[in-house]
């Protein structure tokens, strides 16, 4: 026949009890010392007689370590226990104050931006225009400051082109006179060149007319005249042979 489950319940007969307690004992200690070794675990175990023995096991490292190690992870968990619980708390505390206070900024943002105001009372709404007038010069100091620099920046920027401006018309006027004076440098050569092969009004021979010559008894007598273009006028005609003074009157008629 197998062996029966026992019963767990105090036994009451003292002797039984006390053999009980040591075949227990030592199965105990037993399966402490096969759990350390097959599973390569720290293993610490304390039993208390009830006539207060002490009885205890420890694997290969000593029972003060496993002790420590399990009131430094005994302490933490405490901790983290007791932060959970007081962070449970006070979040149900904080919540309804932080739900009033969320109510109270929406109704300053309505109220700033114009909206239900009849429910303010005079010094309220004198409150309100205080914080405005003070909001708004803020806004416009800081206006002011972000066109003052960047009118200060224009300005530098103004005054960098004004000064590439400059360099770029005192680098065009130095090209402009080198090329004036190259220009004077070369003109007298070619004065000197076209006055040699040009003749002025001044210096053109007058042109010279013949005029018709007259035979009178076998002798002939000629004239030529002398025109000046200049002048635009003709000269008396010269002859060539001495002719009578009343035959030139004859001819100049």
């Amino acid at each position: 026949m197998g062996r029966g489950r026992v019963q767990l319940k105090r036994i009451e007969n003292k002797i039984s009890r006390q053999v009980t307690f040591s075949k227990r004992r030592t199965g105990l200690l037993k399966k402490a010392h096969e759990i350390s070794v097959l599973c390569d675990a720290e293993v610490a175990l304390i039993v208390f007689s009830t006539k207060g023995k002490l009885f205890e096991f420890s694997s290969d490292s000593s029972m003060e370590r496993i002790l420590e190690r399990y009131e430094r992870y005994s302490y933490a968990e405490r901790q983290i226990v007791a932060t959970d619980s007081e962070s449970q708390g006070s979040w149900t505390l904080e919540f309804p104050k932080l739900l009033a206070r969320t109510e109270v900024l929406q109704r300053n943002i309505r109220n700033f931006l114009g909206e239900d105001l009849d429910p303010l009372s005079l010094r309220e709404l004198q409150n309100l225009e205080q914080q405005l007038d003070t909001g708004l010069k803020r806004v416009r100091t800081k206006k002011n400051q972000l066109m003052h620099e960047s009118i200060t920046e224009l300005q530098k920027k103004e005054k960098a082109l004004q000064d590439q401006n400059n360099l770029l018309a005192k680098e065009l006027k130095q090209n402009e006179k080198t090329v004036v004076e190259h220009v004077h440098r070369e003109q007298p050569s070619l004065g000197q060149n076209s006055n040699t092969f040009m003749l002025s009004p001044q210096q053109s021979p007058p042109l010279t007319l013949a005029l018709p010559s007259l035979t009178i008894g076998g002798t002939t007598f000629g004239a030529t005249a002398i025109v000046d273009e200049d002048a635009g006028s003709q000269t008396q005609p010269s002859t060539t042979t001495l002719m009578p003074p009343w035959m030139l009157r004859h001819m100049n008629g």
